[in-house]
């Protein structure tokens, strides 16, 4: 990953490389700013000595996680149709775990108990005509996605020279751009065509065969019920089948080709389902955007069909950090082979002061106050046990307790009973907990760009 650099008055500098952010490092030249994501600050420029180039920040958002993606913009020329083509320099990526299932449950445990305390006092008329919501109200768990995804746009802001914002939002009408006298039937065969309703099917059916639960071969987009019985094309017919479950089916009834019950009782509940992650993205979309926009970047919106157009013809796995490069106008991506940084959201506490029981009444009592012997949960920390049973060195994120005896939460494991008097502060908490994935996969004959004409990887 690019190691993020501020001059020595603070102000974003072009990110560097890992090697040579460790020579400005033992060299004296800088200091650590922050730990993660990585920030130095040099102590021998300021950022009228320096030169920076464009960068964009892209998003893909969804419902449980965003993708985030710090590309440098770059142009160049079709060495055979002469035209100018638009790439994308991938320099970080970044997967935004939100928390809003955790959110939802909290209210519901705190309804709960209101409920549970006005039965037990005066009775109160229910006040109805006083909770009016103002316009453009979301509900906590959705605003979260939205506080959560600006949080780190502002974020990266302060850490990255960033000059322009790409983000997921509407269907555009490319074809009508590029033939502006289309009609009609003409709109299901162009460059585009069906790429929007087999991405719902395709997130809605699992991306696995409806009937065999086959994952990882070409799926086909099947009618449930046969155009010859007189089944239509309406997405709730529609569902994904291998080719050889879409043979043998044919024209036959689901109940007479699905012979077991019970997976028959699971697509028919399947076909009900809504998708409640897609309405969660629906009913944030048009926030997230006006929020970007209000940060005074300019802020370039695109359909998600023509973000996995993009991810297709340039064969490049599918991630969330991955969908972001892809979002918008681009045609090269280099250097998209780089590990994802998760940022997982974990909130600051919470003000609730006991636990509560599968009936919603309390069950014991939490600690009145967050920091314990001058350490939080959330912290990063080193602990270095000279002795016993955990002796080493472990660096991970804290748990404290009223004894002073914490856990870590290391990479791989939890360590318990750790005693404050070995532990070391090294970046104080801030909501997140962060965890390093692995590259993605290697890019064939060791190039690193993805364009119309080279393969670098496989498709996921």
């Amino acid at each position: 990953m690019s190691v993020y650099v501020l001059d020595r008055s603070g102000k974003p500098l072009m990110p560097c490389s890992e090697k040579r952010a460790r020579l400005l490092l033992e060299r004296g030249r800088a200091r650590v700013h922050r730990l993660v994501p990585f920030v130095i600050r040099l102590t021998d420029r300021q950022v009228a000595d320096c030169a920076l180039q464009p960068l964009r920040l892209k998003l893909d958002p969804g419902s449980k996680g965003t993708g985030l993606a710090l590309v440098r913009d770059t142009e160049q020329v079709d060495a055979n149709t002469g035209e100018i083509q638009r790439g994308a320099a991938v320099l970080n990526l970044f997967e935004l775990v939100h928390r809003g299932r955790q959110i939802s449950e909290a209210l519901t445990a705190r309804r709960a108990m209101c409920r549970r305390r006005r039965g037990n006092l005066r009775y109160r008329a229910p006040r109805f005509l006083n909770r009016r919501k103002p316009k453009g109200w979301l509900a906590p768990s959705l605003r979260h996605r939205v506080d959560t995804t600006l949080a780190w746009v502002n974020r990266l802001q302060r850490w990255a020279p960033v000059a322009a914002l790409s983000s997921e939002l509407v269907r555009f009408d490319m074809q009508a751009l590029d033939n502006p006298d289309i009609e009609g039937a003409q709109y299901s065969q162009g460059t585009l065509a069906g790429y929007e309703v087999r991405e719902y099917l395709l997130e809605k059916w699992g991306r696995k065969c409806a009937y065999c639960d086959a994952t990882g071969v070409p799926l086909q987009v099947e009618h449930i019920h046969p155009k010859a019985r007189g089944g239509t094309n309406r997405v709730s017919n529609l569902t994904l089948a291998c080719q050889a479950c879409n043979a043998r089916k044919d024209a036959l009834p689901l109940e007479v080709f699905v012979t077991d019950q019970a997976r028959l009782a699971r697509i028919q509940a399947q076909l009900k389902r809504p998708l409640k992650d897609a309405a969660a993205v629906n009913s944030t979309r048009k926030a997230l955007v006006q929020a970007l926009q209000a940060t005074g970047l300019p802020v370039e919106t695109a359909s998600g069909g023509r973000t996995k157009y993009n991810r297709c013809r340039l064969t490049i796995p599918k991630t969330h950090a991955l969908d972001a490069v892809c979002v918008g106008d681009v045609d090269i991506v280099t250097n998209w082979g780089k590990p994802t940084l998760t940022l997982k959201c974990t909130g600051r506490g919470s003000y609730q002061r006991t636990r509560l029981n599968q009936y919603g009444f309390p069950r014991g009592y939490l600690m009145r106050t967050k920091r314990v012997k001058g350490f939080a949960t959330g912290d990063l920390v080193r602990a270095e046990v000279p002795s016993g049973k955990k002796t080493g060195t472990h660096r991970g994120r804290v748990a404290v307790r009223a004894t002073g005896s914490f856990n870590i939460q290391t990479g791989t494991e939890v360590v318990q009973g750790i005693s404050h008097r070995h532990c070391q502060v090294l970046q104080r908490a801030d909501g997140y907990g962060y965890i390093q994935q692995q590259s993605s996969p290697k890019k064939e004959a060791g190039e690193g760009r993805a364009t119309r004409t080279m393969r670098s990887a496989s498709p996921a």
